[in-house]
């Protein structure tokens, strides 16, 4: 039975690795991947999801005016879609995110799709936080901050290498611009302070 599936975490923690080595696994056995990822992610060259281990693969890309339901409709009449691959997931608009739901109970193909969860002020992203309500199955992929816990959140250098506090929610970049940290080390980055009681 198709589902929707989303695997969620912090930045560097190996999505595109995953997402890359399952679409493999499709392949290996005869069957044929569909991969998709954000058009606005072009750090890998247009069209490519690529893991810092050195893998890729070319993927069609969607952008955040798309309807991902027609898209899968008429790339499955070309031939059969075993399975739909999104990364950079978090970048989609919650209608789209709904559109890929309507592709798993329509058109019967799974679709896996692969994110953030939160931005670099800890606020879920529209696309994310309409996969965490849809999704049949939900899947965190963990990495570690520097502390050795695991890392849920995710704080944006500015180029003074300082924690960011505003700005804009999309900004692409990789371990330039973004660090993984556990929630403690994210607010002490964020330098954050309780709010006196009174």
């Amino acid at each position: 039975m198709a589902k929707l599936y989303f695997h969620y975490s912090t930045m560097n923690a190996g999505k595109s690795t995953i997402l890359l080595q399952a679409a493999h696994n499709y392949r290996e056995r005869g069957m044929v991947p569909y991969l998709l990822t954000a058009k606005l992610d072009e750090r890998a060259g247009h069209g490519r999801i690529a893991s810092r281990i050195g893998i890729g693969a070319e993927a069609d890309t969607f952008d955040d005016q798309e309807d991902l339901f027609a898209k899968l409709t008429a790339r499955m009449a070309q031939g059969p879609v075993a399975c739909v691959f999104v990364d950079e997931a978090q970048f989609l608009k919650p209608d789209q995110v709904w559109q890929l739901a309507r592709a798993v109970d329509d058109l019967r193909v799974p679709v896996m799709c692969y994110g953030l969860r939160v931005d670099f002020r800890g606020e879920l992203f529209p696309g994310s936080a309409t996969l965490l309500a849809l999704a049949d199955e939900m899947r965190e992929v963990r990495t570690i901050c520097h502390c050795g816990k695991k890392a849920t959140m995710v704080v944006r250098l500015g180029p003074d290498g300082q924690a960011l506090r505003d700005g804009a929610q999309v900004q692409i970049g990789g371990n330039e611009s973004y660090v993984a940290l556990c929630r403690r080390h994210w607010r002490e980055a964020m330098e954050d302070r309780p709010t006196p009681q009174g």
